[in-house]
């Protein structure tokens, strides 16, 4: 096999630089893909930045992939080469411990990221296990439909795991990568939807995606009207918040799930809590199953990534714009 050719931080925080790997032999279950889009997902800059202390240079990042299947191992049998393709935030897990046999591989705890501690999706070609490897609905543009390997599945896991329904009301906290997407998994599953946002520049896109009301964070007034209002609130911002606000927001028996990573620790009073059995919850992406679900739900409803497109070579002046939050909603390097 051919080299694979990409690009790689050598050192944290580090501008990509370009980088060929060998791949090796194929798998028996591996699958490669011939990338044509690769999103760029805020945990690919926690990685270049070794934010989480868990990065090993060097790496290619990338975990939002879609492109045609070039090569399959012997004992693939749900995938052929030629096939669109997509890959996720995870490459591979065990397939036999408790979680791997109920369905839920995203909880193994063997489980294997797609570019951590291996390369990713900013390249030419990547390989994964080919569980983990997803054939793509034909009504889903490429472009659109990368973000929804991570971000898509990050959102619409937790809304499934919760059975939101439409006697739901859901709150969606930051209204960018992964909110957008949220809005828009709310409304399909009929749920009456409001955005939280410390933007009021991004009301009238959130109404666009779907939300009935929209709430400044900023205003204390406006945060006091919603009060014991919500079921279910989706916290999607990688920001602290007012969580003492946001739980007197649940109705009782409510639940605020967290998605996004808030930099400072979680502090909330116990009473609310024990008062209207409330729930405090964080989740993670979902299982093939999910994903598969995720995806076909995309396709029938036409739930899509509002994406900005950039040639595989500019990848760092994306990521720099991803950092400034210059982007509406998902960066995507094609190539």
């Amino acid at each position: 096999m051919a080299q694979i050719q990409g690009l790689a931080a050598h050192a944290a925080g580090a501008e990509l630089l370009s980088f060929r790997y060998d791949p090796g032999e194929l798998g028996m279950h591996e699958v490669e893909i011939g990338i044509t889009h690769c999103g760029i997902c805020h945990s690919d800059i926690h990685l270049i930045s070794n934010d989480w202390g868990i990065s090993q240079y060097p790496f290619i990042p990338g975990h939002e992939v879609i492109g045609t299947v070039t090569a399959i191992g012997s004992q693939v049998r749900s995938l052929a080469v030629g096939q669109r393709a997509g890959l996720g935030w995870q490459s591979n897990s065990c397939g036999e411990c408790e979680w791997c046999t109920q369905g839920l591989e995203n909880l193994c705890p063997r489980s294997e990221a797609t570019c951590v501690h291996r390369h990713g999706g900013y390249a030419n070609r990547v390989r994964a296990n080919g569980r983990f490897v997803f054939g793509i609905p034909d009504s889903l543009p490429s472009e659109q439909a990368a973000p929804l390997l991570c971000g898509g599945i990050t959102v619409f896991n937790p809304l499934r795991d919760h059975a939101i329904n439409p006697s739901s009301r859901v709150g969606v906290v930051g209204i960018g990568g992964l909110g957008h997407l949220a809005i828009q998994f709310a409304r399909v599953f009929g749920a009456e939807v409001t955005a939280f946002s410390s933007s009021t520049a991004k009301e009238e896109e959130a109404r666009a995606f779907g939300a009935h009301h929209f709430v400044n964070t900023r205003e204390s007034k406006a945060m006091k009207e919603v009060t014991g209002t919500q079921d279910f609130i989706l916290n999607t911002a990688n920001a602290d918040q007012d969580w003492g606000v946001l739980i007197q927001a649940l109705r009782p028996t409510g639940t605020l799930c967290l998605v996004g990573v808030p930099p400072s620790p979680v502090s909330l009073q116990a009473f609310p809590l024990i008062a209207g059995i409330r729930t405090v919850t964080g989740s993670p992406i979902g299982s093939p199953h999910r994903i598969r679900e995720m995806l076909d739900v995309s396709a029938r409803h036409g739930v899509k990534a509002a994406t900005e497109p950039f040639p595989m070579a500019k990848a760092n002046e994306a990521i720099e714009k991803v950092k400034k939050n210059k982007v509406r909603y998902r960066a995507v390097l094609t190539n």
